[in-house]
């Protein structure tokens, strides 16, 4: 997969972005607060996403504009596809997002057609934030192999917020207990398919982690990546695929929980408390890993997302690398090159001579604007 034109017009600072990207390496360079950021961001919201940087879509179009408006052409296994994305000022509600013509309700369309895989500094977070980082991360992951997926993660967390909503009924004595049920078995199933989706696709990223980070460290630390189910035991032996005795074992936990439940005043049990486990050598790479290692790991968990996409589809996704580069080592610059090497990358850097791989495609970013 190739993007083969691109037009952006009004994105926060962008002004009449207009090129064809090389189907290899991209890169673009400038100073800070330019737009380089700006322009994988635009990249990243025509896979139907919301923003990597947490953008709100009134921040979407630019201050001196009335209107956002991106066209992206780009060319999959099948054939060459168009994404139409247009936002005015007055009605920003009103989204007019077109693929090959026809108008999309929302940005499914996008997602299940237009794959990008982002490398963020703030990846790190990934490593050292929340569980839910990690959550998404794989969510996403997954999602991206089965885009239906995304049916039961926002299944579930409509179910957890009136289930949620239902305990603070009985808390203050409008709603009784019995009325969880109906919620708990609905929940049991979605909640028992996620569970059965996080384990495969953990297990993929373990293998192929493992492979990535022992080049990193030239074989002397191995990587382990696991999965902490809040629902089913480790060593829990998942079935071929989601079945009735998933789905009982998640209900059995929902019931038992619910005196705790509703002393809390929400529900404390299920995959919305799932994380994953990151080791090195067996020791925590969250606690006890070095800065170095940390990075390390977050930068192998985005080349595996890239590489089991690759090997899945048969299809590479467009690659957005965000001011990465330039701060990795020449060990890690050269395995970041050996695996993205026959992808669509787009590199932003402050400083494109720190980038080790030699490339004919250098565009500046300079106050929104790009020229060769």
């Amino acid at each position: 997969m190739y993007i083969e034109k691109i037009h952006i017009d009004g994105f926060k600072n962008l002004q009449k972005i207009d090129f064809s990207p090389a189907k290899s390496f991209n890169i673009i360079y400038g100073q800070n607060a330019q737009g380089k950021t700006n322009l994988l961001e635009a990249l990243w919201i025509a896979t139907g996403c919301r923003s990597f940087r947490g953008s709100k879509e009134k921040d979407y179009v630019s201050f001196g504009s009335d209107f956002f408006e991106m066209q992206i052409t780009f060319r999959d296994t099948q054939r060459s596809q168009k994404i139409e994305y247009r936002m005015d000022k007055k009605n920003l509600k009103n989204k007019q997002i077109f693929l090959n013509g026809v108008k999309q309700s929302n940005g499914n369309g996008l997602f299940e057609n237009f794959k990008c895989v982002a490398f963020l500094p703030e990846d790190i977070e990934l490593i050292k934030g929340m569980p839910d980082k990690r959550r998404s991360y794989i969510d996403l992951c997954y999602s991206q192999l089965k885009p239906r997926s995304l049916n039961y993660i926002r299944k579930y967390s409509q179910l957890i917020s009136q289930r949620n909503a239902v305990i603070k009924d009985i808390i203050t004595g409008k709603d009784s207990e019995e009325s969880l049920d109906i919620w708990d078995r609905q929940l049991a199933v979605v909640g028992a398919y996620i569970s059965f989706m996080r384990n495969q696709y953990i297990l993929r990223l373990d293998e192929c982690g493992r492979k990535l980070y022992s080049k990193i460290a030239d074989g002397t630390e191995e990587l382990e990546i696991g999965y902490n189910s809040n629902i089913y035991p480790s060593d829990y032996c998942y079935p071929s695929s989601p079945d009735n005795e998933m789905a009982e074992i998640y209900y059995s936990k929902l019931r038992k929980s619910i005196d705790d439940d509703i002393r809390l005043g929400y529900t404390h049990t299920g995959v919305n408390r799932d994380d994953i486990s990151l080791r090195i050598n067996g020791l925590s790479v969250k606690d006890y890993g070095s800065q170095g290692q940390q990075k390390s790991t977050a930068l192998v968990m985005r080349l595996a997302q890239a590489q089991i996409y690759n090997d899945e589809k048969k299809e590479a996704p467009v690659i957005l690398l965000d001011d990465v580069m330039g701060e990795l080592d020449e060990n890690r610059q050269k395995l970041v090159c050996s695996i993205i090497a026959d992808m669509q990358v787009f590199i932003t850097t402050c400083n494109h001579r720190a980038i080790i791989h030699r490339c004919e495609n250098i565009f500046e970013m300079c106050d929104g604007r790009l020229s060769i």
